[in-house]
């Protein structure tokens, strides 16, 4: 997204009082006790096994670590990961693209 788009979604975001993460490509995770975990906007998978995913975000990597770890769901921008969650590491560029 170019820097006017992002300047732009976060205007709207503002002005209608929305989240930011609404209108933009900002990785958004939900969790569910320590089996079940989406992410929304990421950009692939760059490492699978059943004890560590790792997936490609639009300014780093997300790392998840644990045991029995399967993909349930995938689709281009949500991912649904089960199994047991013992870690999740975010590892930041520093920069939004």
């Amino acid at each position: 997204m170019s820097r006017f788009g992002r300047k732009l979604s976060n205007w709207t975001a503002n002005w209608l009082d929305l989240p930011q993460d609404t209108l933009s490509d900002t990785p958004r995770l939900a969790m569910i006790g320590n089996r079940h975990l989406i992410v929304e906007n990421h950009r692939g998978i760059v490492h699978f096994s059943n004890e560590l995913v790792r997936l490609a975000l639009t300014n780093g990597e997300l790392e998840i670590s644990g045991s029995e770890l399967v993909i349930r769901a995938i689709w281009t921008e949500e991912i649904r990961i089960e199994g047991i969650i013992r870690n999740i590491t975010y590892n930041g560029t520093g920069e939004m693209k």
